[in-house]
């Protein structure tokens, strides 16, 4: 993978992210705190996972290995999430800006608290949180018609679409 090519997958991410917590923050702060006993419990729950692994992330890629994730309870409502995620963006897409092939393949040892010591290649773990948010996103978009909400798409297909016509193409 290619720094050009990773960039374009987190300009994605960040798109898909951004639409997803547009179609959150349209329901009411009760029903995004409301348990509905899915994988991590509500609506908050689950798109703050997203949030808090691609916190993780950047900070192993950075060369660090904090013990948790942040704690959702700072989270009471949609536009808070949205604030703190704004920043994590602009860190995370300055961090892949900035990357070149050598850092892509350089190895990386990180602590993962359940599971121990892994070493792979940044372009793996850097696909790996992509595809991580794609996958949650996927569950909020099922709480979110849950409640009765309307969900955006995020395909990356529609990212394309988008782009090109943006483009002009």
């Amino acid at each position: 993978m290619t720094p050009d090519e990773m960039k374009v997958l987190y300009d994605y991410n960040a798109w898909a992210n951004r639409r997803q917590l547009e179609a959150v923050s349209k329901v009411t702060t009760e029903e995004f705190l409301k348990p509905m006993g899915s994988s991590f419990g509500s609506l908050r729950d689950t798109i703050a996972h997203i949030y808090g692994a691609e916190w993780v992330w950047l900070e192993r890629f950075q060369g660090r290995s904090p013990a948790s994730l942040p704690d959702v309870n700072e989270f009471q409502d949609a536009t808070s999430l949205k604030t703190k995620w704004a920043e994590l963006e602009a860190r995370l897409l300055g961090f892949v800006g900035g990357l070149t092939q050598d850092d892509l393949n350089r190895v990386m040892e990180y602590k993962a608290p359940k599971f121990g010591v892994y070493r792979n290649p940044l372009w793996q773990s850097m696909q790996h949180v992509v595809n991580h948010g794609t996958y949650h996103r996927g569950q909020v978009t099922t709480l979110l018609r849950q409640l009765g909400a309307q969900p955006i798409l995020t395909d990356l297909m529609h990212f394309y679409l988008e782009r090109a016509t943006a483009a002009g193409a």
